[in-house]
């Protein structure tokens, strides 16, 4: 639990981040070894939800502090191929102490190919990573 915690009152429903992201060999089931298909593989779906949750809280989340995936809910929907471009978002729906939860889909030529939703806990950076440091062997 973080102590002395005060959340920024820039946290609030609806902040919102969308970017377009063009599919990469890179970026396949096939190269991140989730599958054989040489097309948008489900760890990138994330990936990409993921990085549209910190871009909506980017400027809204107080200094010394940062965000951690904490829950995934993912429906990959449609097959996009390599050299295709995808629209990704991602709106803070719900503020819950320090948890977040925000609604991400991804479009690929208008058609819904990905929806989900990311959890997003509030965390005290120094705190987070010392913790971490002395989990290390």
């Amino acid at each position: 639990m973080v102590q002395n915690w005060r959340m920024s009152a820039a946290i609030t429903p609806g902040l919102h981040a969308a970017f377009s992201y063009t599919v990469a060999d890179a970026d396949t089931a096939a190269a991140l070894e989730s599958g054989l298909v040489p097309v948008l593989s489900t760890p990138r779906v994330l990936a990409l939800m993921e990085r549209a949750t910190v871009e909506a809280l980017e400027g809204a989340v107080e200094p010394g502090t940062t965000t951690v995936g904490a829950k995934v809910e993912l429906e990959h929907l449609l097959a996009t191929p390599v050299g295709a471009p995808v629209e990704v978002s991602a709106t803070l729906e719900r503020v819950d102490g320090r948890r977040l939860e925000f609604a991400c889909q991804v479009d690929d030529a208008g058609r819904l190919a990905a929806r989900g939703r990311v959890t997003r806990v509030l965390v005290d950076l120094e705190r987070f990573l010392a913790g971490v440091a002395a989990r290390r062997p």
